[in-house]
């Protein structure tokens, strides 16, 4: 026998579960555990004679051998129906949504998933096996994850209770009967009970965060606790609603918060509950409702975490203006920095706010002379640099601002703006409940594990040593850029560039110092480099901020802080950092959500005037797409494709354009970004004289020609890039191709490589490919003319079997039939040195490729006998 069951005090989510198990286990009884709540109660009365439901003084425990636990995996909850816990003959099945504790089913089989109803992740298991649904079975599984997740407005919803409930719908769901059971009128009883919360409600705050605790007694159990929960968080604006009703022997609370700080699954666990971190309750017996808030109040003391403030988001230190500074210089500070507003001070003291859309007016009708006083909004609201984030959006709503200068003693130390606010409302609180799913309950991303596994030792004991000498100096210093993302993907990256919000230089100098390394200074750039006795190096740099003169200028360099230096980044999944200084060794910082989007595939620039600066970012950009597989976010691939119709890549120098061609050459996938490049009309701009659909058949072909190559013993030059840049020039005249080499100022040994190669590549296919019988020496010297570099161009454009094996005899000729004899040899027969020693080698070796010697007695006597021919001027044939 079969036996499905949920937690007591049933809501729609259990029943939901019950009856999507139910289709998972054909013949296997729903019984109910306990207590039913009023509203499925209410279902029940109109549609239980379409489910199979067995009361529980019928189930005869012995003849159970299968149980299936639902929206549920504490024994505790499960009723008499525990007992079946201890038959090792029950095996028993758990499906669930809450989070792990100790009162897990031990050594059962159970599926746990972070959702925001158990129903969603059954259905997920239904779809996936085709099991087919009828328009009632969808509808009571909709209303599960309808009342679960709040109609899919509770913050433990997740895309896949979305998903669940869209192929539901596809299924015949009934939004009619969903609605009419989720809003049934409260009840009289329920009614009165949340007029005595209202009443006893009071509001306390905890670091910042706003918590409504309501108490109340009843001598009658009230169904729908969590409901009236929900209807005071409506009523009153608060992060956190605590209430609290003694009925009948016990506590019943109920949990709910909007915001990380509080995590009512923890809060709820110091009362025997358990939950979401947004959503929990708790059952309690023998406590009175004085000594329960008592410690209520305790337990939030301790557990509540600091709401970020304005001081964690503000832009600081300010740009600031005078009230005499011209329009047009405001304009420019605006532009160079970024920013959308300026305080205005005299001396020390706000008198005004500027924003870009009043300059922009002013400029517009030829006011750029006029003073910044004329324009400035002088009705300033501010804010401490204390104020909770959520009071800060209250200000910015109630007054509609767009920018809320932080002041402190008087004076300007900081500006949040909408951009700030948002980034902490959408993309960081998403962010913040990934990392307690994903890495613990802290809520701190923290990556030192990672660091020790990807890093060599002696990195890891520089990095720690620098974070001390850091911290003795009382500076900051930060692992930033490529190598913070790659450790997050978990990829092996070495090259470690460290941000100092200090003086990189004085660090450098002592770290330098303690490693017996030799620094270089760069006190232009506020930058160093600390080389060691093992060949590595360290580049440090002081936090900074960079700006454009013009587009696709050379950035100017300004001391700043660690927000802006990451601000300065090409893309957000390269503009986070890790922090080195003790204490929070490994904790991740990340301003502009880099994080979520490394995560989606997103590579996103961080403004709008990105590629407009900087146009090779439009190469990296292409370039991370391919080689992680990641996608442009809609914004960044229009802002690229503005870039690429206005031909900014044309203004860029060919030394700064041929370092990105170059790092893309020795991409893993390098035709798969020259493609992309191609697509997006970059690929004209960079290489005119280079007609892409001649050579794109070969690029594409290039690695599986290194691959065969390689398994015939080829051997693989240093310079790959090399190898794609002649795969692409191969088609090009040698006049075109030599213009081409000085234009990226290549060195003379490459691009004699290069025209080597365009001589001489059609004639050696014309010899490989010839029906008539060959030499393999003759082929050998044909094929010498080419440099190594240019072989996978070369097999890759074989078309003929013949050609290619000729190539693969050719070069395992040559691999394998070296001659033993040499000049010492000719020397200690007692001939002088000479031009006559390389033509007599030449001529053993290629004696030696077509058989004709096979051992080194015979090299000898050959070598000998042509050394004597070539001193009488006689004629040499071999």
């Amino acid at each position: 026998m079969d036996v499905i069951t949920t937690h007591t005090n049933t809501d729609f989510d259990g029943l939901a579960a019950m009856v999507a198990a139910q289709k998972l286990y054909p013949g296997a009884d729903i019984v109910f555990p306990g207590k039913i709540s009023r509203s499925v109660e209410e279902f029940l009365a109109l549609h239980k004679d379409m489910l199979k439901i067995k009361p529980l003084k019928l189930v005869d425990m012995k003849k159970v051998r299968r149980l299936i636990v639902v929206d549920n995996h504490n024994p505790k909850r499960i009723g008499k129906l525990a007992k079946l816990m201890e038959n090792p003959g029950v095996e028993v099945h758990v499906y669930d949504h809450h989070p792990a504790t100790e009162c897990n089913l031990y050594h059962k089989t159970f599926l746990l998933e972070p959702l925001g109803a158990a129903t969603t992740l059954l259905v997920e298991i239904l779809r996936e096996k085709n099991i087919p649904l009828t328009p009632l079975e969808a509808t009571i599984l909709a209303l599960g994850i309808y009342d679960d997740t709040g109609c899919l407005v509770f913050a433990s919803t997740t895309p896949r209770d979305v998903e669940a409930v869209a192929y539901l719908l596809s299924n015949g769901a009934n939004l009619s009967v969903v609605s009419e059971f989720l809003n049934r009128s409260l009840t009289e009883d329920q009614q009165s009970l949340l007029k005595k919360l209202l009443v006893s409600s009071q509001r306390h705050n905890f670091n910042g965060v706003k918590i409504l605790i309501a108490t109340a007694d009843s001598d009658e159990f009230i169904d729908g606790l969590a409901l009236l929960t929900h209807k005071l968080s409506e009523i009153d604006k608060v992060d956190a609603v605590f209430v609290a009703v003694k009925m009948e022997d016990r506590i019943h609370v109920v949990s709910r918060t909007s915001v990380p700080e509080v995590n009512c699954r923890n809060i709820m666990e110091h009362f025997g509950g358990g939950g979401h971190v947004a959503a929990a309750s708790a059952s309690i017996k023998g406590l009175n409702m004085q000594d329960f808030t008592k410690q209520l109040l305790n337990v939030l003391e301790k557990e509540v975490r600091p709401m970020k403030t304005a001081r964690d988001i503000m832009t600081s230190p300010v740009k600031t203006v005078y009230p005499e500074t011209k329009i047009e210089e405001a304009n420019q500070v605006m532009l160079r920095y970024g920013h959308t507003g300026l305080p205005v001070v005299r001396g020390l003291k706000l008198v005004g706010v500027i924003s870009r859309r009043d300059v922009e007016k002013a400029m517009h009708h030829g006011l750029g002379h006029a003073p910044v006083k004329a324009f400035m909004n002088v009705n300033v609201h501010t804010t401490t640099p204390d104020t909770p984030i959520s009071q800060v959006q209250d200000m910015m709503i109630d007054f509609d601002i767009g920018r809320l200068p932080v002041v402190e003693n008087d004076r300007v130390i900081g500006i949040v703006s909408r951009s700030d606010v948002l980034r902490t409302l959408h993309r960081d609180f998403k962010h913040r409940y990934y990392t307690i799913y994903n890495e613990g309950s802290s809520g701190q991303a923290n990556y030192k594990n990672m660091m020790k596994r990807l890093l060599p030792e002696n990195v890891m004991k520089i990095l720690f040593m620098v974070g001390d000498l850091a911290q003795e100096m009382g500076y900051k210093v930060y692992a930033g850029g490529g190598v913070v993302r790659d450790i997050m993907l978990n990829v092996k990256n070495l090259d470690v560039d460290l941000i100092v919000e200090g003086d990189a230089i004085t660090l450098a100098r002592a770290l330098g110092q303690k490693l017996g390394g030799k620094v270089r200074a760069y006190e232009k750039f506020g930058t160093a480099e600390v080389s060691l006795k093992n060949g590595s190096w360290i580049d440090l740099a002081t936090a900074r901020v960079e700006f454009y003169e013009y587009p696709a200028a050379l950035p100017t360099v300004e001391t700043s802080s660690l927000k802006h230096d990451l601000y300065r980044r090409d893309f957000t999944i390269n503009s986070m950092a890790i922090s080195l200084n003790p204490g929070t060794f490994g904790e991740l910082v990340d301003y502009f959500g880099g994080r979520e989007d490394l995560y989606a595939g997103i590579v996103r620039v961080l403004h709008n005037l990105s590629f407009v600066e900087d146009p090779t970012r439009m190469l990296r950009a292409v370039r991370f797409e391919q080689r992680y597989q990641m996608h442009m976010d809609p914004q960044t691939l229009r802002l690229l494709k503005e870039a690429v119709y206005e031909e900014l890549i044309t203004r860029v120098s060919d030394e700064r354009l041929w370092y990105e061609i170059k790092i893309i050459l020795n991409e893993p996938e390098p035709a798969d970004v020259l493609h992309r490049l191609w697509e997006l009309g970059l690929w004209e701009q960079i290489f005119p004289e280079i007609t892409y659909w001649e050579v794109q058949p070969v690029l594409e072909e290039i690695p599986q020609a290194l691959m065969v190559l390689r398994n015939w013993g080829w051997d693989e030059p240093a310079e790959k890039w090399l190898i794609y840049f002649i795969a692409m020039l191969h088609w090009n005249d040698e006049e075109s191709a030599t213009n081409i080499c000085r234009r990226f100022t290549l060195g003379r040994r490459q691009t004699e490589k290069i025209i080597a190669t365009i001589k001489h590549w059609r004639d050696a296919l014309a010899e490989l490919s010839s029906p008539e019988e060959q030499k393999v020496s003759q082929l050998a010297r044909t094929l010498q003319m080419l440099p190594r570099e240019a072989y996978p161009m070369f097999l890759a454009v074989i078309k003929e079997k013949l050609a290619v094996m000729r190539f693969r005899q050719v070069m395992e000729a040559v691999r394998s039939k070296k001659p033993t004899v040499n000049g010492k040899d000719l020397k200690s027969m007692g001939f002088k040195p000479g031009p006559f020693f390389r033509k007599a080698l030449d001529k053993v070796w290629q004696a030696k490729l077509d058989g004709l010697v096979n051992n080194r007695e015979e090299e000898l006597n050959l070598a000998k006998e042509i050394m004597y021919k070539l001193e009488k001027g006689e004629e040499i044939s071999v």
